[in-house]
């Protein structure tokens, strides 16, 4: 077996991030104007900027809320900002990934979330959806949100792992692929929402969900 350890991003590889999204405004807010697609854009453009400097992930989903008022069509205030904040425990995993990371753990494999967010929001999602992980890197614990490379460094740390040991294995294009091609770590694309690939992102491997890469990772 080539690679040890498998580091995954949660929210959107693990955890379905733009459902998770949706379900929680609409649960914060009740009937907002966009949805889909064009909610999701909207929403990555919006929490990228709140990203460009580090504060708690829970500040930056309640800031990312209030700058959205405009697209949702109604003001965001700070209460239902911060109960959509709060909600990223309720967001589904994807059918493929308990199965999935059990099935790594027997076989072997080392399991990590290297993850842009909380330590107690990451731990609530563990918990609720039974996540079976060796351990995680959280933008809370260094300080940095991915692509920055704090994530990968810290985790090289704390494992002793080698670079050619590890695969990385996420859907983020912007947040995993292309910081860890700089690296020198392999990764594979998991491509959940059926997107097209950037022109200079360049994974080993795509495939469109767990379920498929377990068959073929050996």
């Amino acid at each position: 077996m080539k690679h040890r350890y498998l580091t995954f991003d949660c929210y959107g590889t693990l955890v379905d991030w733009k459902a998770g999204i949706e379900a929680g405004l609409r649960s914060a807010l009740g009937e907002i104007r966009v949805g889909g697609q064009e909610l999701l854009r909207a929403y990555v453009e919006a929490e990228q900027k709140e990203e460009s400097g580090y504060k708690k992930y829970r500040e930056v989903l309640r800031d990312t809320a209030v700058s959205l008022s405009g697209t949702l069509g109604r003001k965001v205030d700070l209460g239902a900002a911060s109960a959509f904040a709060g909600s990223v425990p309720d967001w589904p995993a994807f059918g493929d990934t308990e199965r999935f990371l059990k099935e790594m753990g027997a076989r072997g494999y080392k399991r990590y979330i290297l993850s842009n967010v909380d330590d107690d929001l990451l731990e609530g999602t563990i918990r609720r959806n039974g996540l079976e992980v060796d351990g995680f890197v959280t933008a809370e614990q260094i300080g940095s949100y991915k692509p920055r490379p704090g994530h990968w460094t810290e985790f090289m740390a704390r494992t002793g792992a080698r670079r050619e040991e590890v695969l990385r294995v996420a859907q983020s294009v912007f947040h995993d692929i292309i910081p860890t091609q700089r690296l020198g770590i392999e990764s594979v694309w998991v491509n959940r929402y059926r997107e097209p690939l950037p022109a200079d992102a360049s994974p080993g491997l795509i495939v469109d969900s767990l379920a498929e890469l377990s068959g073929i990772i050996d």
